[in-house]
């Protein structure tokens, strides 16, 4: 299959690089924030990190048509996957794709609810990304995996002929709730602590860490997903050299909702359906609701 045009749904950070990286070879289109948008069509989009360069991307708030064969990259916080969605949905063709590349679980079912005959790719991305100002992203590339499908290896392969390291993997499940591991530790403690990621590691936080991924390794296996055990420590390993501001600590910084709900709230959700303990995650979404209180954010019930 080849894809008449991509279009990124959720120009942010994460979404801006696969857009910007994409339209080296591919007709791609930036969906996002009107701001960013006239920045990134006024001056193109300017990449810093592992890469030190200006892309020429099209950028749009908005969107009228698609054609028939067309990928959707979806990026949006998790929480707006419904109504950015449901924004386009009478556009999908019968060829329409969509790449599901964001945080948390549960985003696949709000998707598919949504899309009805659409077919739905589930992925992860393992890049960190910081908005830094419009038309303006620092980045750390990373792998990109996606599951099978008779789309997956044409969505791998556009992906690293643009320097964006990509595979197909028969085990996607485990892929996801590893990074929802990570997430689970790093985000809420980085916003927590108004850190970068490479600061919560180290003895003072480490029995945090540790009580964290323990409860997170057991509602996995709860759910039938098995984990390798050593998780704690090959996270310490990479995480603990990674600068950037986690996604969570960028949202409570900027006064915005988090996907805390999408994170530890899942495994709290979880531990309750299958009676396991989670007393660590449940703190951790108590302190970041906590905050967003404080920045005005209504509480979700």
């Amino acid at each position: 299959m080849t894809f008449e045009r991509i279009l990124v749904l959720g120009a942010g950070a994460i979404g801006s690089i696969y857009g910007a990286f994409l339209s080296r070879k591919n007709d791609v289109t930036l969906i996002g924030n009107k701001t960013h948008v006239e920045s990134i069509n006024s001056g193109g989009l300017r990449v810093t990190g592992d890469a030190n360069e200006i892309i020429q991307v099209k950028a749009e708030p908005e969107i009228h048509d698609i054609p028939r064969k067309a990928l959707i990259i979806l990026t949006t916080k998790a929480y707006d996957s419904e109504e950015a969605i449901n924004g386009i949905r009478k556009l999908f063709k019968k060829d329409t794709i969509v790449l599901i590349l964001q945080n948390g679980l549960g985003n696949e079912e709000v998707v598919k609810r949504v899309v009805g005959e659409v077919k739905v790719v589930r992925g992860v991305t393992k890049m960190a990304a910081e908005f830094f100002k419009p038309g303006e992203i620092k980045f750390w590339n990373g792998e990109t995996v996606v599951e099978p499908s008779d789309a997956s290896t044409e969505i791998a392969k556009i992906l690293n002929e643009c320097g964006l390291r990509a595979r197909v993997s028969e085990h996607i499940d485990e892929e996801i709730w590893t990074k929802l591991v990570v997430n689970c530790v790093v985000n809420p403690l980085t916003a927590l602590f108004r850190v970068r990621n490479c600061e919560i590691w180290g003895d003072p936080l480490k029995n945090v860490r540790q009580g964290i991924v323990s409860e997170c390794l057991r509602v996995a296996e709860a759910e039938g997903i098995t984990l390798n055990r050593d998780i704690a420590e090959r996270m310490d390993n990479r995480v603990s050299s990674y600068t950037n501001f986690s996604s969570m600590y960028q949202d409570i910084i900027k006064g915005k909702r988090t996907e805390i709900d999408f994170l530890n709230g899942r495994i709290v959700e979880l531990g309750k359906k299958h009676c396991v303990p989670t007393p660590f995650n449940e703190t951790l979404v108590s302190f970041i609701e906590f905050l967003e209180g404080k920045n005005g954010i209504p509480r979700r019930d």
